[in-house]
């Protein structure tokens, strides 16, 4: 059982014109049930947890807190929620800051009573969440606010595999925006479509026949393949490991006619010089295959019963 603030708010969504992605929604309990029931099996596997299950009575009961060890953007409140539902539905846990709440050390973060055994077996797999959750949003908002919130900062697909959906909505809750969800929302021509497929603007033709229907992304490497992105009327060119003088004439060149993407070496020394420059957006896969986790834990108050 879950109560407290909106399950799911946000730091602050940019979205680009002509150019959007839905953003990506915290994942309910239903949608994330399949996968807390595998992890958690993970963890427990045939004889649960024989050290709580040892010390503490089946019908011991206690208190807890969730807290916040350092400061930072907090994502996966909720989540935490859906772990001690599907754990244990005797389980109460009381979100206590929305999504996307800026935090600091020792902020109380949830309120959780149940079955001690149940909250201690659960304990980890929320906390792991909660921590990457948190800790890409933390460093998305970082980028967002080292352009001043100019630029468009991105995700990519360097997620990790089944739990997509959280770490795209913690870059959201960072300030971020989602790029594609998949292979399948929108095409992105890389050097290896381009190459196999008779040039940029070939590529392009190809996809803007087969799917119609579908955003197109072309990376361009040098001027050249800009003016072959433009030609074939690309929705998104996507400036692949540019330096500034490049980018500068790309821009230029491109005159509004397709939005625009700085890619590769993407950091955030350089976020000021790219809204300078007048990019749209940038993509980091660094946002969640490189983020720190952000560090929380959980403090009990055992009670008894």
């Amino acid at each position: 059982m879950a109560s407290g603030p909106a399950a799911c708010g946000g730091f602050g969504v940019m979205t680009t014109s002509r150019f959007t992605t839905t953003p990506a929604h915290c994942p309910t309990t239903e949608e994330l049930r399949p996968r807390l029931e595998m992890a958690l099996r993970e963890d427990l596997g045939e004889r649960g947890d024989v050290t709580s299950d040892s010390v503490f009575p089946a019908g011991h009961r206690s208190r807890a807190r969730i807290v916040a060890k350092e400061a930072g953007v907090l994502c996966g409140g909720p989540i935490v929620a859906s772990v001690f539902a599907v754990r244990d539905p005797e389980v109460e846990v009381e979100v206590l800051l929305a999504d996307g709440a800026q935090v600091a050390p020792g902020d109380p973060i949830a309120r959780l009573a149940g079955p001690t055994r149940s909250l201690l077996s659960a304990e980890r797999l929320a906390l792991n969440l909660l921590q990457r959750a948190s800790g890409i949003a933390s460093l998305t908002a970082r980028y967002v606010e080292a352009c001043g919130g100019a630029v468009a900062v991105c995700d990519t697909r360097k997620t990790t595999p089944l739990w997509r959906d959280v770490e795209k909505y913690a870059v959201v809750t960072g300030g971020g925006t989602n790029h594609r969800l998949g292979l399948y929302d929108m095409a992105m021509l890389k050097d290896t479509h381009a190459d196999g497929g008779g040039g940029v603007a070939a590529a392009v033709a190809r996809v803007r026949s087969a799917a119609p229907d579908v955003k197109i992304a072309a990376e361009a490497r040098d001027l050249a393949e800009v003016r072959e992105a433009l030609d074939a009327r690309a929705d998104l060119i996507m400036l692949d490991n540019m330096d500034d003088a490049a980018m500068a004439e790309a821009i230029a060149l491109i005159a509004g006619r397709a939005q625009t993407e700085v890619t590769g070496g993407v950091t955030l020394e350089r976020m000021p010089r790219l809204a300078q420059l007048g990019v749209d957006r940038v993509s980091i896969g660094a946002l969640t295959h490189s983020a720190r986790a952000m560090d929380f834990s959980m403090r009990l108050d055992l009670t008894g019963s």
